[in-house]
Formats: structure tokens, C-alpha cells, sequence
């Protein structure tokens, strides 16, 4: 570093799993390379990156929930939009996709005065935001900021690229206009009390229906080569980076031995919101029962909730997800990007039942790029479910093309990619 000095990173990922743990991953590189990783944590998620060695500094809140009220509120949230997961991806605009960014900005809101008290005593020397919508404290911090886009890359609007949750394919126009108008529309309240707040603290507005602007220093995308997209107008490489995926270290896990301990392993995660649905979940549990394979199910603190599990299926609350990728054979995920491209980097096809927000968009796009196939979460038969799992398993060209891709992506690291650049610009 310029002058010898041990640079202060500040990571800041949104409250979910997928941006905590792909921070994780950047600053596990960043404190390789010499630098103090520190991170800024929302309510819930205290004691997350403590376990990964790293100091945290959790946002007051006047939410006087405990942590188990605070985990049954969410599960209550996550239940009352079941119903929403089910419909297409144009329908959810207005029951999910829209309250959803209401509450963001409430956050935002929120947060602005702690942070504005935070940040001056930690003094980073640049800040890391791993979100879907700006923080203004954070442009106005007197430190360059970073932009991580770890959801798919149509969260950067192009001609050439579907609109943003979408789940549109690439060369699909028909109806383009109608999902960004719809779209617009029914954030458009959201979208007002936003720039009404950018404006009281001296940021620009935002144009209609979007949340974050581009970093004016680095921008990095979690988006692998092997499902990167075309666009119309390219990226200017200065500025935007993209990542081979961004895959944190995890200890190593020991397979359980099954009661029916044969077949190929299969590992199922729907994330911390899709672990709440059982119903859907039970219903899996009962076409895998007749499967020559072996299940490893990740259902949350819902463990409890099931009762009869078959002798070829084990569930757990938490498993150290990339060291079980590694080892599994099929990987059956939400669409969450943190988990594709986690079956990305370990050559593992992706089975994807996406339910929101850019799980639509991957779904699409693993079937586009023959790294996966898309099942509808909630309109298939036990005959379908059935097919797509010993399909997908039996694939020995999508197989081979992944193993390939595998290897690149093990090659160029995106996590020491993305620490490399955040230290670059500091250099300059």
C-alpha cells in the first residue's frame, strides 16, 4: 500500500445471507493481503462475521424484538408472501416487489443516523456496499465507495439485457416494455420517498425505478464468464469488474452416513426465506424418498417441523454450503446468486425453483447457458420433479462443460479479484 499503511475496509452487505457471506469472502482476501476488514451489520445479523474471525459494528436499532421474536417475524413476512412466490414473475411486482422496496427504503432511512454517528469514528479508507439501494451517509463518508452486484447482472439496466426480476430470456422482447412500465409504476411511492430522502441529504435523485447508482470508482459483478451477457452498451472496464463468482473459505463438512447410504449426493438449500415454505419442502422430501440418491436438506430453524424424514435424506439447520458443493453431484437452489455461482465454481448443475427477486432471472439464464434447468416452484408433478433431478444428474455433457468452467473460475478467484481491485484504488 501507498506509504506502508494498513488500509481499513468497511464491508456493508444488506441483512441476507447470500451478500453477507459473498463479503465474507472479499474480506477473508482483503485481510490476506494485509488489510483490517471490518464489517457493519444490520439487526439479526450480529455474531455472523464475528465467527469468521472479523469485528463488527451492528447498527442501533429501536427494534426491541429478541432474537428469536426478530426470527419469527420474519418467518411470519415470509409466510403472509407464500402465495405471492407462486405467481410469474410479473405478478409479483406489485404483491412482493413492491413492499418489498418500501420496506428498503425504510431501512435506509433508518439507518442514516447511526451511520452518519459510525463512520466518522471508524474512518475507513473505503467503504464496501454489498445492496440494492444507496445509503446516502455512505456517499457522503469522504472515502471512495464500492458497489458489489451480487445479485444477477440484470440489476445493470441495458438494451440488450432483460429487465431487472424479470426471469425474461435474453432474446426475449415481447412484453419488454410492459414489465419495465408495470414495474415503474408500482414503485413509483417507494421510489419518491427515496429521492425525496437522497435530496435532503444532498444526493441527486435517482431516474424512475432505480435504487443505487453506479460507484464513480469501482463497481464489481459476481457474474462469471460462463453466464455473462452481451450488452449493447459494454461496460467500461475501469470502472466495472467482474468476478469469477465470489466463493468464501469454509471448514470442511463429513458427510452423514444415511440409513440408505448409496447413489449420488444431492444437496437442496432455499436460502433463509425458502426454508420457511415446509409444505413445498415435504412434498420434495416425498419424490426423493423413491430416488436412488442421497439428500442433504437445508430447512432453516424449521428442523422441528418434520416428522417423518426417508432414510435417504438428512436435514440440518446450517451446513458450510461451498464444502458441500464441492462434494455434491446436483445442487437444487432458489436462483440466489451467492448459491449459482457457488455451483458454478465446484462444476456442480443447478436444479433452480426460484420463488423472487433475481432467482427468476438465473433460472432463465442456467437454462440458457446448459448450466442447469428451471422447474416451476410450485406447478410441477412428483413425475417432473423426478425427471429434472435424475436428468440432470445423468447429463454427462453439461457435466463435462461445467467441470471445464470449474476449473477457469478456480483459476482467476473472485474474492482475490475483487480484494486486488479494492486495494488498487486505494493505490491510486
Amino acid at each position: 500500500m501507498a506509504g506502508g499503511a494498513r488500509p481499513t475496509i468497511a464491508l456493508f452487505p444488506e441483512a441476507s445471507f447470500g451478500a453477507a457471506l459473498n463479503c465474507v469472502g472479499i474480506a477473508q482476501a482483503l485481510q490476506a493481503r494485509g488489510a483490517r476488514a471490518v464489517f457493519i451489520c444490520h439487526a439479526g445479523f450480529s455474531g455472523v462475521f464475528a465467527d469468521y474471525g472479523f469485528q463488527e459494528y451492528q447498527l442501533p436499532t429501536d427494534d426491541r424484538l429478541s432474537e428469536s421474536e426478530r426470527q419469527n417475524y420474519w418467518q411470519a413476512f415470509v409466510k403472509r408472501h407464500l402465495p405471492h412466490f407462486r405467481l410469474d414473475p410479473i405478478d409479483q411486482i406489485e404483491t412482493y416487489v413492491a413492499p418489498t422496496w418500501e420496506a428498503i427504503v425504510d431501512t435506509v432511512i433508518k439507518a442514516e443516523a447511526p451511520l452518519c454517528e459510525l463512520l466518522p469514528k471508524l474512518h475507513p479508507d473505503a467503504i464496501v456496499l454489498d445492496n440494492v439501494a444507496m445509503f446516502p451517509a455512505l456517499a457522503n463518508a469522504g472515502c471512495p465507495w464500492v458497489r458489489v452486484v451480487s445479485c444477477a447482472e440484470t440489476e445493470l439496466p441495458d438494451a440488450a439485457v432483460p429487465p431487472y426480476l424479470s426471469g425474461f430470456a435474453a432474446e426475449d422482447s415481447d412484453g419488454r416494455h410492459a414489465f419495465e412500465a408495470r414495474y415503474v409504476d408500482a414503485v413509483a411511492p417507494a421510489h419518491e420517498r427515496f429521492n425525496r430522502f437522497r435530496a435532503s441529504r444532498g444526493l441527486p435523485p435517482l431516474p424512475p425505478g432505480s435504487f443505487l447508482e453506479p460507484s464513480p470508482s469501482l463497481n464489481l459483478l459476481l457474474t462469471p464468464d460462463i453466464v455473462r451477457r452481451q450488452r449493447a452498451a459494454p461496460l467500461d472496464p475501469a470502472r466495472y469488474v467482474y468476478l469469477e463468482g465470489c466463493v468464501r473459505t469454509e471448514g470442511p463438512y463429513e458427510v452423514p452416513v444415511f440409513p440408505r447410504d448409496a447413489g449420488p449426493l444431492v444437496y437442496m438449500s432455499f436460502g433463509s426465506l425458502g426454508s420457511t415454505d415446509v409444505d413445498l419442502i415435504e412434498r420434495m422430501l416425498k419424490v426423493f424418498a423413491a430416488m436412488p440418491a442421497r439428500f442433504l436438506v437445508n430447512v432453516g430453524n424449521l428442523r422441528d417441523a418434520y416428522r417423518a424424514v426417508p432414510d435417504n435424506v438428512h436435514l440440518d439447520t446450517w451446513f458450510p454450503q461451498p464444502s458441500v458443493v464441492a462434494m455434491a453431484d446436483l445442487f437444487i437452489h432458489h436462483g440466489g446468486n451467492n448459491s449459482y455461482c457457488e455451483a458454478l465454481r465446484f462444476g456442480v448443475p443447478s436444479l433452480i425453483m426460484p420463488y423472487c427477486w433475481d432467482g427468476h432471472d438465473n433460472a432463465r439464464r442456467a437454462e440458457e447457458t446448459s448450466t442447469g434447468k428451471w422447474l416451476d416452484r410450485a406447478h410441477w408433478t412428483p413425475d417432473e420433479l423426478a425427471a429434472a433431478v435424475g436428468g440432470l444428474l445423468g447429463d454427462d455433457a453439461m457435466r463435462a462443460r461445467l467441470a471445464a468452467n470449474a476449473a477457469h473460475m478456480a483459476a482467476r478467484p473472485g474474492a482475490e479479484r475483487a480484494a486486488e481491485a479494492i486495494l488498487a484504488l486505494l493505490d491510486h
